[in-house]
């Protein structure tokens, strides 16, 4: 009888190993691509709120997107962002219902009064949330400018009327003047300098419904503003770095499309002979920002479009590209929609899927999310919170920790490497490393209901694991091997 039971034991267990799926992935250091600038995300539009929230509660969203923290079991704290973007407003909020955007959550304040003069005290909410990330690690900081401030507009709106520009060019050194005294006044209230300065957003779309602050450009109206900051930076003796065009669609990075005058921004802005042509100004920044929205799915032409924009950037010299705002909106062919929030795994994977995408085909040097904190029923908030400008409940997200699976250890300075995945067609692979380190860091996401397990070959190794039941979960390796969850993204950081 034991015998028997020993016997059906045995099987037992060598059926189990034998059904084990293993995969093999190879990394080749040897072979790199573009360095790790950051990931990010804003403070849109919600920070002006949390901001000032209790203490309890804005501390507690802080740690998660900032904090590189490990808890008890070694699992992360928080997604350690390496970047954060402050919004600069453009004076909607002090306008009231008269600003024409209907929800105040949308507007937007400005440190600019009607006098001329500026109040530093403006933003507070906003200015609590830069300094706690530079409080708990954040060294990079982005100021954007959905709007010119509202009095120096045409329509003395922070949004465009008839998709018309919304500042005429006798005002771009207006505007200019204004962004240096913002970027010195920041410094003067929290002692944080903005690395960058992001003029114009997403300026191929008309932003003349009154959704939130927006104003519409052509190329030849930025290269205006910016050979005008640049002037301007120069003056104050600013360090910072101007960034352009981020772009409404990755498309507008090559063609005019539907678009005249608007498009083929890669060319118009950093090839040489344009009469668009910024690119040797001082302060601005040799890296073009574009969005991902709407050209994610379905997948082939997700990645068709971005192996066109990485040639074309490969073909200017020293020019990188950011993937500089996305969050899930529209119905992306029928893969996903934005509508509803979804704080699992679904959206999640999703969100895996197009970052693998914008970093291994387009080679983007950074990633970046749209609203950090979001009150909406959408698929646009990292963190899900109460509608309440007091104080509420919140709520994280797997899109917040899938996003950790890359910011928490894909670090700024590390190369992008070549790997690949042997044994699993539903798996997508990266890896990245910092030349002088002998750290490997490399993010497998399993699209499919396989469970997996990857033997390791590095002397030393972590895993930490995104799942259903799982955030960003240290995993206790067990003889050497990683297990691979279904429907997961793990991270697995080796040394040699």
């Amino acid at each position: 009888m034991k015998r028997s039971i020993v016997f059906v034991l045995w099987m037992m267990l060598s059926c189990t190993l034998t059904a084990q799926k293993k995969i093999r992935i190879t990394t080749y250091p040897g072979k790199t691509y573009q360095q790790i600038d950051n990931f990010a995300a804003s403070d849109a539009w919600s920070g002006q709120f949390i901001g000032n929230w209790p203490d309890n509660m804005r501390n507690a969203i802080a740690d998660l997107l900032f904090s590189a923290d490990t808890l008890a079991d070694g699992s992360p704290k928080g997604i350690a962002l390496s970047m954060w973007r402050f919004n600069i407003g453009a004076g909607s909020a002090e306008q009231g219902d008269s600003s024409g955007i209907r929800d105040e959550w949308r507007r937007a304040a400005s440190f600019l009064q009607p006098d001329g003069s500026y109040n530093w005290n403006r933003q507070p909410g906003q200015l609590w949330l830069l300094k706690a990330a530079q409080q708990r690690g954040v060294k990079q900081f982005l100021g954007f400018l959905n709007s010119p401030p509202v009095q120096y507009t045409v329509n003395g709106k922070a949004f465009a009327t008839g998709g018309r520009s919304n500042i005429d060019k006798s005002r771009y050194d207006t505007m200019s003047q204004f962004i240096t005294a913002v970027i010195n006044g920041v410094k003067q209230a929290t002692g944080i300098a903005f690395d960058y300065i992001s003029p114009v957003n997403e300026p191929q779309w008309d932003w003349s419904d009154g959704g939130q602050e927006g104003c519409p450009y052509n190329n030849e109206q930025i290269s205006g503003i910016v050979k005008s900051l640049s002037k301007a930076l120069q003056r104050a003796h600013l360090p910072t770095k101007i960034l352009i065009p981020e772009s409404g669609h990755i498309r507008y990075l090559l063609a005019d499309d539907d678009k005249p005058g608007k498009g083929n921004q890669v060319n118009a802005f950093f090839q040489k002979g344009s009469g668009t042509f910024v690119g040797d100004l001082p302060g601005v920044s040799r890296t073009i920002a574009t969005h991902s929205y709407f050209s994610t799915s379905p997948q082939s032409s997700s990645v068709a479009v971005r192996s066109a924009v990485a040639a074309r950037i490969q073909a200017i010299d020293r020019l990188t590209l950011w993937q500089s705002e996305y969050c899930i909106l529209g119905d992306n062919n029928g893969e996903i929609n934005g509508n509803k929030r979804d704080t699992g795994m679904q959206a999640a994977l999703y969100v895996a899927r197009v970052m693998h995408t914008d970093l291994t085909v387009a080679n983007v040097s950074a990633w970046q999310w749209w609203l950090a904190v979001s009150p909406y029923d959408y698929k646009d908030g990292l963190i899900c919170i109460d509608k309440n400008k007091s104080g509420g409940s919140y709520q994280d997200t797997k899109m917040l920790w899938v996003m950790g699976n890359y910011s928490r250890f894909v670090r700024p300075g590390m190369k992008r490497i070549a790997a690949e995945v042997d044994g699993a067609t539903d798996c997508l692979v990266s890896a990245y490393r910092k030349p002088e380190e002998r750290q490997t860091v490399i993010v497998l996401v399993n699209l499919g209901k396989n469970t997996y397990h990857y033997p390791l070959t590095a002397k030393k190794g972590k895993a930490y694991v995104t799942a259903a039941s799982r955030r960003l979960q240290r995993q206790q390796v067990k003889d050497n091997m990683v297990v691979i969850e279904p429907e997961s993204v793990t991270t697995i950081v080796t040394e040699d």
